[in-house]
């Protein structure tokens, strides 16, 4: 399993020290450190798609944490194994050889055993997250050497409960204004509040749920605010340059006489392509030769088995145990919604300490936030007022803020 490792800026002997896990499943933890966390991002005024260059991240959370980006589950990022049986994972398998991946990596860093320990993860990460969490937790319980400093666990827009995300995002158009009250309201009685695995014998469902799906088609499903782009990589040309032309062919978006050009995210992501498989880069990371074919972002071919179907009861389990969480959502993402994470929030019933509120940066709302506790266990969630699916990538600031006002126990 491939790592990157980064020391705390601030102080490696105190600070917390973070397992990150990025989602997919199959996507590297490399997308993680250079559009979200870590200590570098690219230099977009000046890169070009054939020549990327780096530059610090202002606001990276390595100025207040040691944090492992791991690439799980194998077949991921520059993860591999010497056996194509291994390439058959499953959510159990992905957490399992993610925390016995922790155990040998603290074996081997002894130094770190007392920092205070955090698993943090984000999309389909989230889901593993918990897993991991509770692997962690009984491994101590059961005095698994070396027993870890878990205190806790953060996790931004995460898949919980696939079925109940996916359900929220009808409701969520709704209060986005992205569809009409009219049109809501139909689609949930003609629905019967189901807006998946549709009969399609309920042609009333349906039809509604095609005028849904009007409204949101030309949005990136990530952020509401950008639009939906043709994913596309270095090679997607014949020649191998980078055309944005080509991006979106839907003539509503394309660059007209009173525009500059179509800006789409993924030419931020293009450049990792780029970076990622160049020999040099891979030699400067210790890549073993020969160990994978093409560094790709996402590994959408991973053989991959969803053997959890929700993983609600292991918040339920961590927070008996007292242990702290973070949940935040970006209040624009529209694949996990902030809306279904609340929901699920509520069935853990709860005690409300400190009601729903904003919270600021640099005297501005940076989101809202509520603070419940179970026993002597608290979770906090916040949602990120403009934050996409990935928060950290789009409000860099304010997730920096409240990152480190979480680990310093300050409220929001």
């Amino acid at each position: 399993m491939f790592y990157y490792f980064i020391k705390s800026e601030r102080s490696p002997k105190d600070d917390p020290l973070v397992l990150w896990i990025t989602g997919g499943p199959g996507c590297s933890t490399l997308s993680a450190m250079l559009y979200e966390i870590g200590p570098f991002t690219f230099d977009y005024k000046n890169s070009t798609p054939s020549r990327p260059t780096l530059k610090v991240h202002e606001y990276a959370w390595t100025k207040v944490a040691n944090i492992i980006f791991v690439d799980e589950p194998v077949g991921t990022g520059f993860s591999y194994a010497n056996n194509w049986e291994s390439y058959n994972v499953n959510d159990n398998i992905s957490a399992t050889d993610t925390y016995e991946f922790l155990r040998k990596w603290l074996t081997l860093r002894p130094e770190f055993l007392n920092n205070p320990l955090y698993i943090g993860g984000d999309s389909y990460g989230g889901f593993i997250n918990p897993m991991v969490t509770l692997k962690v937790a009984e491994g101590n319980e059961a005095g698994r050497k070396p027993i870890m400093n878990l205190q806790g666990y953060l996790v931004g827009n995460p898949v919980t409960n696939l079925p109940g995300d996916i359900n929220s995002r009808v409701r969520f158009a709704y209060l986005k204004s992205l569809i009409s009250k009219e049109l809501y309201e139909s689609a949930y009685e003609n629905c019967n509040g189901n807006f998946i695995n549709v009969n399609k014998s309920n042609a009333a469902c349906v039809d509604d749920l095609k005028l849904v799906t009007m409204c949101l088609e030309k949005l990136d499903i990530a952020n509401i605010l950008e639009p939906n782009c043709f994913y596309m990589t270095p090679k997607s040309t014949l020649d191998g340059t980078w055309d944005p032309s080509l991006v979106n062919r839907d003539p509503t978006l394309l660059p007209s006489h009173d525009l500059h050009g179509l800006w789409c995210r993924i030419y931020n992501y293009v450049l990792s392509y780029t970076w990622a498989n160049d020999r040099a880069v891979q030699e400067a990371l210790h890549v073993r030769p020969g160990t994978i074919r093409k560094w790709v972002r996402c590994n959408e071919s991973l053989s991959y088995d969803y053997s959890v179907p929700e993983v609600i009861e292991y918040h339920k389990e961590l927070l008996k145990r007292g242990y702290r969480a973070l949940i935040y959502s970006g209040d624009h993402d529209l694949a996990i919604p902030y809306v279904g994470t609340l929901g699920w929030i509520e069935t853990l019933n709860l005690t409300v300490s400190d009601d729903w509120q904003a919270w600021f940066v640099d005297g501005q709302v940076a989101g809202y936030t509520t603070l419940y506790s179970y026993g002597e266990a608290y979770l906090t969630y916040a949602t990120v007022k403009g934050g996409g699916h990935t928060a950290p990538e789009y409000k860099p600031k304010e997730c920096f803020a409240m990152i480190n006002r979480w680990f310093a126990y300050y409220y929001l």
